[in-house]
């Protein structure tokens, strides 16, 4: 009764500050306004007694995906079921298992050691709207905790450590394995796709099943657990936890095979990234930093996919000058859209072993 008899009178606090707002807006000078906006400001942190912390979907102006953001989502699963009246629904694992999760702009609440917290889901789509096929990616995703001030030190410094926690023993429970691929570059149109698109990983081979030579057998899949559980090392010694591993042979020789059981003895998600459908280094970057811990990225015909000689752009720049000396600009456009990608091999290698290789692990 308590709780509600403070909420009651916040309200109403709120509601006459806001009102007295809305009518000093209404019939004062706009500069007067920006004066009195200030202090109004202030009035109303110190009339609303609540603490909120946002937690975003993207990090670093949209390169790294949150993986707090991630681990918040997972741990409100559990809790949206229970409470939260719109939910979304996903599949994992096989397709009996359903996780529940709220949908946007819903709200659910949770309690720690009897202090009581609300999570807010929020997304919001740019003002200036465009007509697409697929997702637009600019839209901004987040969760918001709000919580008594009284309890802030016990919320910062316990409650979201419990919560990334929680959410992490959960993630591991629930995960499916996945198969990636790139969509490709926005195109002329203004149509963009998600970065990666995915369906669930169910390839059945393994070392078990590999026709290989038994001593090198044995000496991939110890190097694969040592590299797994060597984090520590790779952190000491000053490197990016990453590896590396080059396969070449004709078709058939068991290269996709051998791809397959590494990612089923480390149970990690595959990424087949294909360098034909990226326009530029900058937006490589972009989709390895995109790709998730604990995850194989696959480049397969890499000598095909890429000019390793620079001989090419010679000629394609001379074809391309003569063919848009006769084209509209509308034809000039689509074919600039339609050139070959301009991903070099320099910078491949700067994010495979150079200084954008250390982003992520």
């Amino acid at each position: 009764m308590v709780m509600m008899g403070e909420m009651l009178n916040l309200g109403s606090t709120m509601g006459t500050l806001m009102l007295v707002y809305t009518l000093f807006k209404q019939f004062f000078p706009y500069r007067l306004q920006l004066y009195f906006e200030k202090y109004f400001n202030k009035i109303v942190r110190f009339a609303y007694p609540y603490v909120e912390i946002t937690f975003d979907e993207f990090t670093g102006e949209r390169f790294k995906r949150s993986e707090v953001y991630s681990t918040i989502k997972t741990y409100l699963s559990d809790k949206s079921s229970a409470s939260a009246k719109r939910l979304k629904a996903n599949v994992v694992n096989d397709s009996e298992s359903v996780v529940l999760t709220m949908d946007y702009n819903e709200e659910v609440t949770d309690e720690f050691q009897g202090v009581k917290v609300w999570w807010s889901s929020k997304r919001t789509v740019p003002s200036t709207q465009r007509i697409a096929l697929y997702p637009n990616d600019d839209e901004k995703r987040s969760y918001k905790l709000t919580v008594h001030k009284r309890h802030r030190e016990l919320i910062t410094q316990s409650y979201v450590s419990h919560v990334l926690k929680e959410g992490k023993e959960i993630a591991t429970k629930n995960r499916q394995r996945k198969l990636y691929s790139n969509n490709p570059s926005q195109n002329w149109y203004g149509y963009r796709r998600s970065k990666w698109s995915n369906v669930p990983f169910e390839h059945p081979a393994t070392f078990d099943t590999l026709a290989m030579d038994a001593n090198l057998k044995e000496e991939i899949k110890n190097d694969l657990i040592k590299f797994s559980t060597a984090k520590d090392y790779y952190t000491r010694i000053g490197k990016a936890w990453k590896r590396g591993y080059l396969l070449y042979g004709p078709p058939g020789t068991g290269k996709s095979s051998m791809i397959a059981a590494m990612a089923n003895l480390l149970d990690y998600d595959v990424y087949d990234l294909e360098l034909t459908a990226v326009k530029e280094n900058t937006e490589l970057r972009r989709l390895l930093l995109d790709t998730s811990n604990k995850s194989i990225v696959v480049i397969e015909d890499i000598d095909c996919s890429i000019d390793l000689t620079g001989q090419r752009e010679k000629k394609k720049t001379e074809k391309d000058g003569k063919d848009e000396e006769q084209s509209d600009p509308i034809t000039k456009k689509v074919r600039e859209d339609e050139k070959e990608s301009k991903v070099t091999l320099s910078g491949l290698l700067n994010c495979i072993d150079g200084l954008w290789s250390s982003c992520g692990g």
